[in-house]
């Protein structure tokens, strides 16, 4: 990885982007903004906004993590269930728009490079399955020693792995949009908890969930906030989506048999109230055998995890070219 130059590093959420710089190894704090989700062409306008304020005259590249597959070899958006970028050709528009090397992959494909690398950029773990939950959930692979896209650059989506398909009668018919109902994302992202917080808010009008609603929408926000505060209603729906993570955990294991699974993304910021029924969970369901190396942790980066991840996507790409 080069080590000599100026990187910019964008990671884009359904909810927020941020964008932070790369500098002889050092990650600058990160400004982070509203997305803009009126339509492709306001998004690219902030990223290729949010790029040029971050760069200086010696910035090499910049990278963007984003919530989509990516056809890697055209820096292409093939999806956009999150944001509006399905179908946008990021990698040639911003290049040109910003006269530099831009390069572009999935939000957990450069969170899971962030995570296997250690402060200075060097990689450290050579097996690594990354979950972001987040808005959605995403997934991030490091296979021996390589970030892994699969045959199109497209994978791994593992926020679309089905866990909780009814299949008593068959295959049911598929939704028409994703995610699918049963999938990772569908039960396990900030969504999902949002959901069950409006559900426990309406159940328990008289409760912390239930009066914060009561003087505005409740979320998955308030969940956190609430069951660090030790709110009973909080924890116990937590745990219910810890559960519900861990069996996309176990799947994990069970496939790969890595040396690290890593959470992140916001709601990884409940910390052990998420991850410790996840890792029982996953344990439960794991293939005796499997996963004897596994270790299943809270991402060391944190939040910044994506943001960091996408700037040394620019330098260890930047390096190669």
């Amino acid at each position: 990885m080069r080590q000599d130059g100026h990187f910019v590093g964008v990671d884009v959420g359904g909810t927020k982007v941020s964008v932070a710089t790369l500098d002889g190894g050092q990650l600058s704090d990160p400004e982070i903004r509203e997305t803009e989700q009126r339509d492709s062409e306001a998004l690219v306008d902030q990223l290729a906004e949010a790029i040029e304020r971050a760069r200086r005259p010696d910035t090499v590249a910049a990278g963007l993590g984003i919530p989509s597959a990516v056809e890697w070899a055209t820096g292409t958006a093939r999806s956009g269930v999150n944001v509006p970028l399905e179908g946008v050709p990021l990698r040639d528009i911003l290049s040109e728009r910003l006269d530099m090397a831009v390069f572009v992959d999935n939000d957990a494909n450069v969170a899971a490079l962030a995570e296997a690398c250690d402060d200075s950029g060097r990689l450290v773990v050579d097996n690594l399955v990354m979950f972001t939950v987040g808005t959605g959930v995403g997934g991030g692979l490091v296979l021996d020693g390589r970030p892994f896209r699969g045959a199109t650059g497209a994978a791994p989506e593992m926020g679309h792995v089905l866990i909780g398909l009814d299949l008593s009668q068959g295959a049911p018919p598929p939704a028409e949009r994703f995610p699918q109902p049963g999938s990772l994302e569908s039960l396990a992202a900030g969504r999902a908890l949002d959901r069950l917080a409006q559900e426990a808010a309406a159940e328990q009008p008289d409760g912390v969930l239930g009066r914060a609603a009561a003087s505005g929408q409740v979320s998955g926000r308030e969940v956190v906030g609430a069951a660090r505060d030790g709110d009973e209603q909080s924890i116990a729906l937590l745990k219910v989506l810890g559960q519900r993570l861990g069996i996309g955990i176990a799947s994990a294991i069970n496939v790969f048999d890595p040396d690290q699974v890593v959470i992140g993304g916001g709601v990884a910021t409940a910390g052990e109230l998420l991850l410790a029924p996840a890792r029982e969970t996953a344990w439960q369901y794991v293939l005796p055998g499997a996963g004897t190396r596994t270790e299943i942790r809270l991402a060391r980066y944190g939040v910044e995890s994506g943001v960091r991840g996408a700037a040394l996507l620019a330098a260890k790409e930047s390096a190669r070219a």
